[in-house]
This record gives C-alpha cells, sequence and structure tokens, in this order.
C-alpha cells in the first residue's frame, strides 16, 4: 500500500474536522470520497497530498510520512488537483501544462523532448491541444478545468489525488474526464483518488468507496457493496430508490422527493447535473 492515513486528527485553526480516522489507498484502484458538505472530503485528501499537516496521526506515502520528503519529492511520487485552483497572470494553456514538468526535472536546463511528448500527450488526452496557445484567463470555466487536469497529467505520477475534476464541467465533460481517469487505471495502472460530490458518478467509476460524513468513514468498499437506502439516508440525510445501471450493473440512486415540497430552479439545474449515468 502506497499511501494511508493513519488514526490522523485535523483541524484548521481551531475549527475540528476530524478525529481518529484511518484511510488507507488500494494500490493500482480508482478510490472516490463522498458525503455531504463539510464532511471532511477535501481535507482529508489535503492532509493524503501533504498539504494539511495533522494535528495527530500521520500519513504514509511508500512507507515514509510524508512530511520526511522534499515538496519536490512528493511531487514526483503523487499529483494533485486541487478544489481551489490560482491561475498565474498572462500564461497559455500549454505554458501552464509545462509547469507539470518541474518536478520531474532534475536542473534548470530547459525542456527536454520527454517533457514535450508528456506535454502534447497531456493536451491531446484532455482536449485542449486547440487551446495550447490561448491565455488560461480568456478561457469558460470548463476549458480551464480541462487546462489543469492536463496538468497534473503531463506530472507523470503513478499517483493521482483529484478533489471535484469534473467542477465547471458540463456532462459531456465530466463523462470525458471520468473515462480517461479509468484508462488511465486500466491501462497504466494509476491509483487514482478522488472527491466526488455525484454519487452516480462516484458508482459507476470507483473500484472503492469511502462514504463519510461528520469527519468519520461511515461506509466503506465496493458500491455494489455499501451502497443502499440505509446508507443513503444515514449520509446524506434523504430517502432513495437504489436501482440497477442496466449496462454495468452498478447501483444507481434516484432521490425521492419530500412530500409537498416543490423544487426551485436551483434544485432542478442541479438535478439535471447529477443526472445517473448513462
Amino acid at each position: 500500500m502506497r499511501l494511508s492515513g493513519n488514526n490522523l486528527a485535523l483541524s484548521y485553526e481551531s475549527v475540528v474536522v476530524t478525529t481518529d480516522l484511518t484511510v488507507e489507498i488500494p494500490d493500482g484502484k480508482i478510490t472516490v470520497l463522498i458525503g455531504p458538505n463539510g464532511c471532511g472530503k477535501s481535507t482529508t485528501l489535503r492532509a493524503l497530498a501533504r498539504l494539511l499537516k495533522p494535528k495527530g496521526g500521520g500519513v504514509v506515502l511508500d512507507g515514509k510520512d510524508i512530511h520526511s520528503y522534499s515538496t519536490k519529492e512528493v511531487a514526483r511520487r503523487l499529483a494533485l488537483l486541487p478544489q481551489v485552483l490560482i491561475t498565474p497572470e498572462a500564461i497559455t494553456v500549454r505554458e501552464l501544462v509545462a509547469y507539470g514538468r518541474h518536478p520531474q526535472r532534475r536542473s534548470v536546463a530547459g525542456l527536454r523532448d520527454e517533457d514535450r511528448e508528456a506535454i502534447d500527450w497531456a493536451l491531446r488526452v484532455t482536449g485542449t491541444t486547440e487551446l495550447a496557445d490561448r491565455p488560461v484567463d480568456q478561457l469558460s470555466g470548463g476549458q480551464r478545468q480541462r487546462a489543469w487536469v492536463a496538468l497534473v497529467l503531463a506530472q507523470g505520477t503513478d499517483l493521482i489525488l483529484l478533489d471535484e475534476p469534473t467542477t465547471f464541467l458540463d456532462i459531456a465533460y465530466q463523462l470525458e474526464v471520468l473515462e480517461l481517469l479509468r484508462q488511465l487505471n486500466l491501462q497504466q495502472g494509476k491509483t487514482i483518488v478522488m472527491v466526488l460530490h455525484d454519487i452516480n458518478m462516484a458508482a459507476e467509476y470507483a473500484h472503492h468507496l469511502f462514504a463519510m460524513k461528520s469527519g468519520q468513514i461511515v461506509a466503506q468498499g465496493a458500491p455494489k457493496e455499501i451502497i443502499c437506502r440505509e446508507l443513503v439516508r444515514e449520509v446524506f440525510g434523504i430517502d432513495s430508490h437504489i436501482l440497477v445501471h442496466p449496462d454495468t450493473d452498478n447501483p444507481l440512486c434516484v432521490p425521492i422527493p419530500e412530500p409537498g415540497h416543490v423544487p426551485s430552479d436551483d434544485e432542478d439545474a442541479d438535478r439535471e447535473l447529477s443526472a445517473p449515468v448513462g
């Protein structure tokens, strides 16, 4: 096991997010963290990526405490797409993606052929080649998100952590990004850890799920093993029907509206964006 968090106590200043949390990431699998807003999913991912130092417990990467590595050495071993992205000013998509190669470079010399090949590949598989010379700050939200995904892929690590990688993407691009990650796992054996809001997307693409609530893991395992009406009620506080996907046999969660509840326009829009994977 390459990555794990053991007996973690995580907090921001005086706000305690979780205590005594243990998360073991299966090697060579796609793992997804699900749960309601504020349950600690992103905080846990930040700790696993060494962006947040635990108040107690520790994170182990490749057999050593992750904080014993230099920042550059961690970046050679794992890549992270955070939730909040800050783009440098006046930079093109290609220049942004090229930042992903910095941890792999051994000197201050320019890009090597292997760096350029990695950049071109990352642009191609994320559908951003035609955007390569455009300034990042002139892109739509979805285009910008794909450019950041390309940066993470260009980094060339076997361990990839992504916090809400489908943010700002319409349903077609959500599926493209998740299918790309699935293929990277299947064909190259990459270990992928994601935070996702959509339980149906998570059920479709994860080998292993962590269902979280109030900073603790309520259930973990394969989607077929753990997703049920009782779990959805406990974690998300809603009633639901759990159906079977007609093509993949994975579980599908269909929420049951409360009697007399009239959804707002915003809720209708959210429901469209969270439609079951077809």
